[in-house]
């Protein structure tokens, strides 16, 4: 919960904040790989400063979804939430870090993704054998 929690603040951040000096590494990250290490242009800025803005958003919606997941199913341990949330970190994931190493955005795999799927992932991890099937035999096995 306090991950996620942390997240959604996180994506605020980045959405309306994320040309501050709290996302220097990650801006300098994606300078140097895509700009040649220049800072972009004015277009090429406004164009980030949306794409940031769309990303925040997305990461304010996904984790406001996964708190509220934690909060009831998951804390009642329903077989189904555990599923979900491991489902959606691990596609996030593989997705996000493939692309990220395509692109040669390792800096983006390596400040964010491995220490995001970690943190999130690991009390999923830790208390899988505690969930029980769900009676629902439409639900997520």
């Amino acid at each position: 919960m306090a991950v996620n929690l942390i997240t959604i603040g996180i994506g605020l951040l980045i959405a309306f904040a994320g040309n501050s000096l709290l996302f220097e590494i990650h801006n300098e990250g994606t300078y140097h790989t895509f700009f040649d290490g220049n800072a972009p242009s004015e277009k090429m800025m406004a164009f980030k400063n949306w794409l940031f803005g769309i990303i925040g958003a997305t990461i304010v919606g996904f984790h406001t979804l996964i708190v509220y997941i934690a909060k009831y199913p998951f804390a009642r341990k329903e077989k189904w939430a555990r599923n979900a949330i491991a489902l959606a970190m691990t596609t996030w994931f593989i997705l996000d870090s493939s692309l990220s190493f395509y692109y040669g955005a390792d800096f983006n795999v390596y400040f964010i993704n491995i220490p995001s799927f970690t943190l999130i992932m690991l009390p999923v991890l830790l208390t899988w054998r505690c969930f029980t099937s769900n009676h629902d035999k439409n639900a997520m096995l």
